[in-house]
């Protein structure tokens, strides 16, 4: 037996079939729809609650991760969408065309996640430019963060589907 063949014993590339594969979905959009801004969501929750010093630390901290992603879309924007394209491309053709069922897995977590990305540095954008504070702050991190939750939602599903299709169609020895 060689090491090629080792490795891919060990570490299974049918992903749909793999356990470890929906863990890491379930984790990745649990911790994404958490993450708002780069804002922990229990934050926003108790800040809303409380006010106080605890909206005038959210208030803070949404500011500087806004400005930090305005800054990384002004400085980097182009090569990001560059680069995140020619991946994703890559992954697409690979993963579709080629029928390599570990490139469609990733293919399918990171997609979704581009657009959250995207999304993410439009409403930073909107915050810097509106100066937003208080209850329009909570309702655009809300609103967006429903956004990202739905994105998810759907992402999962289409994962689901495409992952049971693959399974039934494929089967477990490929094909």
């Amino acid at each position: 037996m060689d090491w090629y063949t080792t490795v891919f014993e060990v570490i299974d590339m049918r992903s749909f079939s793999n356990l470890w594969y929906w863990i890491m979905l379930a984790i990745l959009w649990s911790t994404v729809t958490h993450w708002v801004l780069g804002v922990p969501w229990d934050m926003v929750h108790r800040a809303r609650r409380h006010g106080g010093q605890l909206e005038a630390d959210l208030h803070t901290l949404v500011m500087i991760y806004a400005r930090r992603m305005v800054h990384i879309a002004d400085v980097a924007g182009f090569a990001l969408v560059w680069f995140a394209s020619a991946i994703l491309s890559a992954l697409a053709v690979i993963g579709f065309w080629h029928g390599v069922e570990f490139a469609q897995a990733v293919f399918l977590m990171l997609f979704p996640l581009a657009i959250v990305m995207l999304l993410s540095f439009r409403v930073a954008r909107r915050v810097l430019d509106a100066g937003e504070s208080g209850e329009a702050l909570y309702r655009r991190l809300g609103r967006h963060r429903l956004v990202v939750r739905m994105i998810g939602m759907v992402s999962i599903f289409v994962t689901a589907m495409w992952g049971m299709y693959q399974n039934l169609a494929v089967g477990p020895l490929g094909g």
